[in-house]
């Protein structure tokens, strides 16, 4: 089963990046506040819209690029999400 990692555009204009089965059921349970694998961001700063996600084989893949996207400054995630 694929995994992707996706970007959310949160209030306070900030960017959140997470991996899920299902990007569309997790942006609902994020804004729903549902609690699931510690997403403590969304809580604060609710989700507006999806803006990226991109699918990987498998979840040790896919876990390896969220960490090298969180680690990108604001700038450089607007750049991905414009590719």
């Amino acid at each position: 089963m694929a995994y992707f990692v996706y970007m959310l555009l949160c209030e306070g204009d900030k960017i959140y990046t997470g991996v899920a089965k299902d990007v569309e059921k997790r942006f609902l349970a994020h804004k729903k506040g549902i609690k699931s694998g510690g997403a403590k961001f969304t809580s604060a700063n609710k989700p507006i819209k999806i803006l990226y996600k991109k699918e990987y084989e498998t979840k040790s893949i896919a876990m390896t690029m969220e960490a090298k996207i969180k680690k990108l400054s604001k700038e450089e995630k607007i750049n991905l999400i414009s590719q």
